[in-house]
């Protein structure tokens, strides 16, 4: 697809530097400069402000007060205009009065004030507000927060099992006990638009909201082809065969960790028959039916996610702008 980049997170030329990430003397001197800044996070939140511009990802002096009780990690995004960006996360602040089972559910909508900055400052969940921020800071957002859920996940070497120190401007973890170097996780998923016709197969995971459903999707196994993946999840969720595959695009997914590999593929045979053990229910979807669920008039079916690939190619798709 020649307008796949255009998808949320999907790039906005950020330049990363990676070369700066082993110089520290380099990362030094970057701190310095007088617009260089750190974006925060609070329990994988991003800090937003509210500007009469919209909706921005916050970007915070170095010498801000409130970056004093973050960890004490820099990590390393890139440049912008000649200045560093940095993110940090403030792990150890506890906001008063906090409903965890808000934080926990399936679309958290609740947002933190920290009492150091102005009201128009807020951690927010960043799939609640992905589809407002702009492409260079829905890019800088999803890189922070895949990064520091790493960090945050993996603080023990998987060669010794000793603790693993950042490094590499938060790149890199090494293990001084045994040695051993490891390097931020991404997990490869497919995402497959599978047609019969002039239908759609759709599925539902459980626990979503009522009326939710989505492509099919699932995480490539080692030794696998991307169209071997999505030939085998198909037939494993829904019992569907499925003939020829095309990859359509692909979307950095940092829930917590993912890529989606969004691909197309034509079904051979029609009869489901679902692993209740993956999905929930599976259903064929006319394009009728779906630009109806798009409109927001079908009486049963939501639309997928705005903001995420399926929502993404599912439109494309009712445009006919899949290539």
């Amino acid at each position: 697809m020649k307008i796949a980049e255009t998808v949320t997170f999907g790039g906005s030329g950020l330049e990363r530097f990676a070369e700066l990430r082993g110089d520290p003397v380099a990362l030094e001197l970057a701190k310095t400069h007088p617009r260089s800044s750190a974006i925060v996070f609070w329990r994988g939140k991003p800090l937003l402000e509210d500007t009469a511009k919209g909706r921005l990802l916050a970007r915070l002096p170095l010498n801000h007060p409130l970056l004093a009780e973050t960890a004490p990690d820099h990590f390393f995004l890139g440049k912008e205009d000649g200045a560093a960006v940095f993110a940090q996360d403030l792990a150890g602040w506890t906001p008063p009065d906090q409903d965890t089972a808000i934080l926990n559910s399936f679309l958290d909508r609740s947002e933190q004030h920290h009492p150091a900055l102005p009201e128009t400052f807020r951690f927010a969940e960043l799939r609640a507000v992905m589809t407002r921020l702009s492409p260079r800071d829905a890019e800088l957002a999803a890189s922070a927060r895949a990064l520091l859920n790493w960090h945050a996940t993996h603080g023990f070497c998987a060669v010794c099992g000793a603790r693993s120190a950042s490094a590499k401007a938060g790149w890199q973890r090494d293990c001084s006990s045994c040695g051993a170097h490891h390097f931020p996780r991404t997990d490869a998923v497919v995402i497959m638009l599978i047609t019969h016709g002039n239908s759609v197969l759709m599925g539902r995971s459980p626990g979503w909201p009522e009326g939710m459903y989505s492509l099919l999707a699932g995480f490539i196994e080692p030794g696998e082809t991307i169209e071997a993946a999505v030939r085998r999840e198909v037939w494993e969720e829904a019992g569907v065969r499925v003939g020829q595959v095309d990859y359509l695009g692909s979307q950095p997914w940092p829930f917590p960790s993912s890529l989606m590999l969004g691909c197309r593929g034509e079904a051979t045979s029609r009869e489901i028959t679902i692993d209740p053990l993956e999905i929930e229910d599976a259903m064929w979807v006319t394009r009728d039916d779906m630009l109806e669920a798009f409109a927001g008039r079908h009486p049963k079916l939501l639309p997928a996610r705005k903001g995420a690939i399926a929502h993404f190619i599912l439109s494309n798709w009712l445009a006919d702008k899949l290539e």
